[in-house]
């Protein structure tokens, strides 16, 4: 049973990386076209990891660092994960 939840943090970790580099991809590339491979990946990775993140970022909004933000909740849920993962093990 542990083996299966630690699998499923495991991917949840994975589709937090993802989303991670395609967000970067946006920054890199600049936005994706419309029915593109990248468009439609973005898309499915972002709301598989939205429903994990939004209630985290309602509690801990994005720190303002000039003209820019940093995802708190992202850190938070990644960490929390690995501390999950870590314990289960």
């Amino acid at each position: 049973m542990l083996a299966l939840v630690s699998l499923v943090l495991l991917l949840v970790q994975v589709l937090l990386v993802a989303r991670a580099l395609l967000d970067w991809s946006v920054a890199l590339a600049g936005p994706s076209m419309a029915g593109s491979f990248r468009y439609r990946l973005t898309r499915g990775v972002t709301a598989a990891t939205e429903p994990i993140l939004a209630p985290v970022r309602k509690l801990v909004p994005p720190l303002r660092v000039g003209g820019m933000s940093i995802d708190l909740a992202f850190i938070i849920v990644f960490f929390a994960i690995v501390l999950i993962r870590s314990l289960i093990a």
